[in-house]
């Protein structure tokens, strides 16, 4: 069995560890757990470990957010992992820091990553891990909101909240969406 984790984020080190970059957080730190590395490869930093007798896939797309389904598209082609195997890692205005929600399918909700996800794949079909970052800005300044650090009173929750995403992306990999919705999401 084969799984495609996606973290969507921004490349180059102005965006490393902005709110819109919880994606590739995650996934860094699930591959440092895992011991594994990543390389760049077409359209993503790319690896891959093997869990429970599963392999699971994991990319950090290099195409910008705006793009992120290119990558998505090309990576489920050439693995050959359906869409019920994928799970895109997202940050959400629309949930409290602190709220992890995975849902099996659903709207882009205006997150710029998922339209061009469900503009390639031409559904929204697929699971997404939403990590909620607060919407805690002034009106019209969303987008330096997304794009600006964690702030110093939220650092000290993030390893934790990073640590239970890990949980649930190796749930959904050996249980799949309903039970680790069913476990996780409260």
């Amino acid at each position: 069995m084969k799984y495609l984790i996606v973290g969507l984020g921004n490349i180059g080190p102005e965006y490393a560890d902005t709110r819109h970059n919880i994606g590739f957080m995650i996934l860094d730190k699930l591959a440092k757990d895992e011991n594994c590395q990543f390389f760049n490869m077409r359209l993503a930093y790319y690896t891959d470990f093997k869990y429970k007798g599963r392999t699971v896939h994991l990319i950090k797309p290099t195409t910008y957010m705006n793009l992120s389904g290119k990558a998505l598209a090309y990576w489920m082609q050439e693995l050959k992992v359906p869409v019920e195997n994928v799970l895109v890692l997202v940050d959400d205005l629309a949930l409290p820091l602190g709220t992890l929600r995975l849902k099996p399918k659903g709207s882009a909700a205006g997150h710029n990553g998922l339209k061009h996800i469900e503009h390639t794949l031409g559904n929204s079909d697929y699971a997404r891990l939403r990590f909620g970052i607060g919407d805690n800005f002034p009106k019209g300044k969303q987008v330096n909101y997304v794009l600006d650090a964690f702030d110093k009173d939220e650092l000290p929750e993030l390893p934790a909240l990073i640590d239970r995403s890990i949980e649930m992306i190796k749930s959904f990999v050996t249980v799949g969406t309903e039970l680790t919705m069913t476990r996780y999401n409260k």
